[in-house]
């Protein structure tokens, strides 16, 4: 099983974006984490995952693109598993 779970939404115009990624929430199973690529903060994203009950990392590295590693709030597996890809 691989644990990350990559989806790419630079590019595409509202709502396409939130809509692929609420998705791709619902399927993640125990352990696994989405790994989200945006050419824009994905604002409106960040309350839905807290009421959803997700857990999410932002990192910056460019300018052009935003990532995010999104799992579920509790997930010992999968919060171990960003953090492993982070060091």
């Amino acid at each position: 099983m691989n644990a990350e779970r990559i989806l790419d939404v630079r590019g595409m115009e509202q709502p396409e974006p939130l809509l692929r990624v609420l998705a791709a929430l619902g399927e993640l199973g125990f352990g696994e984490y989405l790994h989200l690529l945006s050419h824009r903060d994905p604002v409106l994203l960040y309350p839905l995952l807290a009421q959803q009950g997700f857990a999410y990392e932002k990192t910056l590295p460019g300018v052009a693109t935003i990532e995010l590693l999104i799992w579920r709030a509790g997930d010992a597996v999968a919060e171990r598993g960003v953090r492993e890809r982070a060091s």
